[in-house]
């Protein structure tokens, strides 16, 4: 299933390859994807253990991705461990890069990489809370680097966010949300730049309430994560909050909906609570979910939250979105 570095115009197919740079938990996911899709995949990491970790993940994923459509029992994916910086990025069409998440790795990272890329290799950093302008300090010309952040598990979440500055060239964008749609990816695109991006704010906002009513002793932990999970976040999992809002507005829509809740609206905003990860509040969590575990393995909640996943997406896939 793994090969070592080999002549690598002898495995080209008509696509190039894709360079997975780092491959933790996340970029060995990416990796999975991408050779579920039939590209070749380059893997790249410091770490001595990545073939193995590669090599454990590929059985407990193909079966998810099997569900999903996206590849077959007979299927064997064609990873290629590099030895080099150098041999992983020869001829790549898109890099996806997974280091962690502090900025002078990756500017390090990047400043190595950039003399062995191909002149119109896209580089697209998995990078959950940097800003593109920061990362693009690490570059002499930072027009192929962009944010495409994944949500985890990236071979089953579809959701990617894209984002590009004026620095960036105008074929990058386009290309790489090309890439990312032909494997299934479903993208979204920042106007301009934030902290946290889009999805990760949204999530945030969300954990803040849940941790404050939680730490107020307004419900359990396992009953904060019930109420979102069987109420609105089972309304989120099919459309979005304005879209759902505008129906609850009636055939009035969001407008009608605003006018009649929004004095409601502002005087729970204004209640909504402001809590801190002190060590007291991630005690009282950690013990509440120690309830909720109620004695199941880490591989167990796994596969639980997978299942519940492919049977989302299986469920979803023949409705045709506009």
């Amino acid at each position: 299933m793994v090969e070592d570095n080999m002549d690598i115009a002898g495995l080209r197919s008509g696509q190039r390859p894709i360079a997975i740079i780092g491959a933790g938990l996340i970029g060995c996911s990416w990796a999975a994807l991408f050779a579920a899709a039939g590209r070749e995949v380059r893997l790249f990491d410091t770490h001595a253990d990545t073939r193995a970790a590669m090599d454990a993940l590929w059985p407990q994923v193909k079966p998810a991705l099997m569900a999903l459509g996206l590849t077959e029992e007979a299927f064997v994916p064609r990873f290629v461990h590099a030895a080099t910086l150098e041999a992983a990025l020869d001829g790549v069409e898109l890099v996806q890069e997974n280091i962690p998440e502090r900025l002078a790795l990756k500017t390090a990272l990047y400043t190595a990489m950039e003399p062995c890329l191909p002149a119109d290799a896209i580089v697209a950093t998995s990078s959950s809370g940097l800003k593109l302008s920061d990362l693009q300090t690490g570059w002499a010309d930072p027009s192929r680097l962009i944010i495409a952040h994944p949500f985890n598990p990236p071979h089953l979440v579809p959701l990617v966010e894209l984002y590009a500055n004026d620095r960036t060239a105008a074929d990058v964008l386009p290309r790489a949300r090309a890439i990312y749609e032909a494997i299934g990816k479903v993208t979204i695109t920042l106007k301009r730049e934030v902290m946290g991006h889009v999805a990760n704010r949204l999530q945030a906002a969300l954990w803040r309430e849940a941790i404050s009513l939680v730490a107020e002793d307004v419900a359990s932990v396992a009953d904060v994560d019930t109420a979102v999970w069987a109420g609105p976040g089972l309304r989120w999992g099919v459309m979005g909050p304005h879209l759902l809002l505008n129906l609850g507005g009636g055939e009035g829509g969001l407008r009608a909906y605003c006018q009649q809740f929004r004095d409601s609206y502002h005087e729970w905003w204004d209640d909504l609570g402001t809590p801190k990860l002190t060590d007291d509040v991630i005690d009282r969590l950690v013990d509440g979910l120690g309830e909720e575990i109620d004695g199941r393995s880490y591989a167990e909640i796994r596969e639980d939250r997978d299942a519940r996943l492919i049977a989302t997406l299986g469920a979803l896939r023949g409705i045709a979105r506009d």
